[in-house]
């Protein structure tokens, strides 16, 4: 099992010797990968009087291929993962083209978590159709995956068409593991087809999980795909004291569980955020998190 963490840049800010520090700090306690979430845009909640408890323009958000980039430079060994970049929000060509950099600056240290997103606004100002964003979502992954495996593409689908050219640099296995978000019928559908693995939000620890682990093993094999070879991921938190972190994840673990990403800012569904708000706060989080459950990993 992986442990990873998520940047709390929504608590922390982005500032370089932040960003370093929590890089840092993680690589250096053995966590096996950072992972940082996407927003273009956010909408001015002044206006939306009614958005709810939703990302707003307040929430910090770099662009995911920049600050790994810049976080590459900075470490040696940890690993890096969107959880999620809104694909269909963005040129699938363009997408591989910097998730091929990122593999080769990084030695190979990218994986690339992939959702379909929620905020219309968006879509709209990034001139991307919002309705077909799930179907389209699929067909960039062929493109990309066809884009990394050779050096010139013949492709001809249904949103895409690239002409006998190809990206330059190629990712170093000429592959990026692409994981996808998501956890309705058509979501877990797509991942059986096209994923290497699911980032999987919707359920806490229970019987709702595991039918939901169990129905995408079935749909893997009804592809012609090997259901051990998905990988599951899942977040938590460091709410709650050491006892009852260990619990969970050796349950997630029993549960055929392969990341467990730590996950100190998101406070919805089921999920539980930590009161601290401080760099200092989440740092100690991290450490004390990542000491309690070494051994389960």
């Amino acid at each position: 099992m992986k442990l990873g963490y998520m940047l709390p840049l929504v608590d922390t800010g982005g500032a370089p010797d932040v960003v370093r520090e929590l890089g840092a700090t993680a690589e250096g306690l053995g966590y096996d990968y950072l992972a940082t979430p996407d927003h273009v845009l956010g909408v001015n909640k002044a206006s939306r009087p009614d958005w709810g408890n939703r990302n707003t323009s307040e929430d910090y958000f770099h662009d995911p291929f920049v600050l790994f980039a810049y976080l590459a430079g900075v470490t040696r060994k940890i690993n890096f993962s969107t959880e999620v970049l809104i694909l269909a929000q963005r040129q699938a060509a363009l997408v591989a083209k910097q998730a091929a950099s990122l593999d080769v600056l990084s030695g190979g240290r990218f994986r690339l978590g992939v959702g379909i997103g929620w905020n219309q606004v968006e879509f709209t100002a990034l001139n991307e159709n919002f309705k077909d964003r799930g179907r389209r979502s699929e067909e960039q992954v062929n493109v990309m995956r066809a884009l990394w495996a050779e050096p010139h593409v013949t492709f001809q689908g249904k949103w895409h068409t690239v002409e006998d050219a190809g990206i330059n640099p190629l990712p170093i296995a000429r592959s990026v593991p692409v994981w996808f978000g998501g956890h309705d019928q058509r979501a877990l559908e797509r991942i059986a087809r096209a994923g290497d693995g699911w980032i999987m939000l919707a359920y806490p620890l229970g019987p709702e999980s595991s039918a939901a682990f169990a129905k995408l093993r079935a749909l893997a094999s009804a592809a012609g795909r090997n259901p051990a070879g998905l990988g599951l991921g899942v977040w938590v938190s460091a709410a709650g004291d050491e006892k009852s972190w260990r619990a969970e994840l050796s349950a997630w673990k029993t549960a055929g569980v392969t990341h467990v990403t730590l996950n100190n800012v998101y406070g919805r569904y089921h999920h539980k955020r930590i009161e601290g708000r401080t760099l200092k706060e989440h740092l100690d989080a991290m450490a004390r998190y990542r000491a309690a459950v070494a051994d389960l990993l």
